[in-house]
């Protein structure tokens, strides 16, 4: 299956990945008014373009999606049910068979290994699943949690202090990840 031909639904015991539904948007609002969950990402993530959270995700499951620009799913704690975070698949080359990943969880999510599951979890259903050969990712050179759990999910740093447009008035010194 190629990426972008459904919106996937995949987890294990502990985390759901799927789509985004209006009774995130509470906890999505939430998260995208905390300026330390955006501290170490670009400025133009999708859902920071906007102040209509519904019409946010809508615009995500539209034309985003169709055009192939973007898969932006929600992260769920399984236990709780409740929403953590998102996942997201950009970057996509098909020709290449490559995608990129990045992820942004609530402050009251971090330090409890969900990032890292939630990397391993988009791994393995991009290698499993769909026909995505190639998976990088980006992070700035900081954000050593970031790091980790790229690490832990196989990943190698191929760049080191690159420096990047993320939107900010200077360069963004990142580091570049390939799985």
């Amino acid at each position: 299956m190629k990426l972008f031909e459904e919106i996937p639904r995949f987890g294990n015991d502990d985390i759901l990945i799927r789509q985004l539904k209006p009774s995130d948007i509470p906890y999505l609002d939430e998260m995208t008014s905390d300026p330390r969950v955006y501290r170490f990402l670009p400025t133009f993530l999708f859902e920071k373009q906007y102040t209509d959270l519904p019409k946010m995700i809508s615009d995500l499951y539209g034309e985003c999606f169709s055009s192939k620009e973007s898969l932006i799913l929600a992260v769920e704690d399984k236990c709780s049910r409740s929403f953590c975070g998102l996942a997201e698949f950009y970057g996509f080359k098909d020709s290449l068979h490559k995608v990129c990943v990045g992820y942004r969880l609530r402050s009251d999510c971090w330090g409890k290994g969900i990032a890292t599951a939630a990397v391993g979890l988009m791994v393995d259903y991009l290698f499993t699943q769909t026909d995505i050969e190639i998976i990088t990712a980006s992070t700035m050179i900081q954000n050593r949690a970031a790091v980790r759990g790229l690490e832990k999910n196989g990943f190698i740093c191929t760049a080191h202090s690159v420096p990047e447009d993320w939107g900010y008035p200077e360069p963004t010194i990142a580091d570049k990840w390939f799985r």
